[in-house]
């Protein structure tokens, strides 16, 4: 069975990966949520030897995702998981760290929320959770493909759209979660990081 392949992973991993070396500089646990093809985790892995990465997914790409990790062997790359933000179906335990990219655009305002939610019970104590994509700040895009980008998502699906990043970090602010930093990245993208506080038991 040939493996799946996205071209925009290929495309944006090395500027990813610059960010979550010093990101995950101190994490060695982390939950991948929306893993794709896992074209990134075979990479992410791949340069953070130092990190356990375990991807998740809906039921219906667990069998892509075990294609490319079946193929890279690696021993900090465990098989992947079941994970519904929809749902509220979470893997068990806690983790040092979240990644996901391109996720939020593509699931209703409700589930990004919801993933919002989620990352601040799974996260330890001061743990991480960057998330990349395009965003809007106070209701204004950062660029005229972003605007074409969202109406393009709105037309396929309606609940879908590219995410105000206020709205985000207000309401990750009311589940423990601060809104730390904010990366530029190429092809108008961010990465936002958050960070759960240390109060916030989970």
């Amino acid at each position: 069975m040939q493996k799946p392949y996205a071209e925009s992973a290929e495309q944006n991993k090395d500027a990813i990966l610059e960010i979550l070396r010093q990101e995950f500089e101190s994490c060695y646990e982390v939950l991948e949520i929306g893993s794709g093809t896992g074209q990134h985790a075979v990479y992410f892995a791949r340069h953070l030897p130092h990190v356990r990465w375990q991807t998740s997914e809906l039921e219906a790409h667990l069998s892509d995702i075990r294609l490319w990790l079946e193929e890279a062997a690696l021993d900090n790359l465990p098989p992947p998981v079941l994970l519904d933000v929809g749902t509220g179906q979470w893997p068990a335990g806690q983790t040092d760290a979240l990644f996901s990219a391109n996720t939020a655009h593509i699931m209703s305002e409700a589930n990004a929320l919801q993933m919002l939610s989620g990352a601040a019970d799974i996260l330890k104590s001061n743990g991480r959770f960057c998330l990349y994509g395009p965003f809007r700040y106070d209701g204004q895009h950062t660029s005229e493909s972003n605007i074409r980008f969202d109406a393009w998502l709105k037309a396929r699906d309606p609940q879908s759209g590219v995410r105000d990043v206020t709205r985000l970090a207000a309401y990750g602010a009311s589940v423990g979660l601060t809104l730390v930093r904010d990366h530029a990245m190429p092809a108008n993208n961010r990465i936002l990081v958050w960070e759960k506080s240390a109060e916030q038991t989970g």
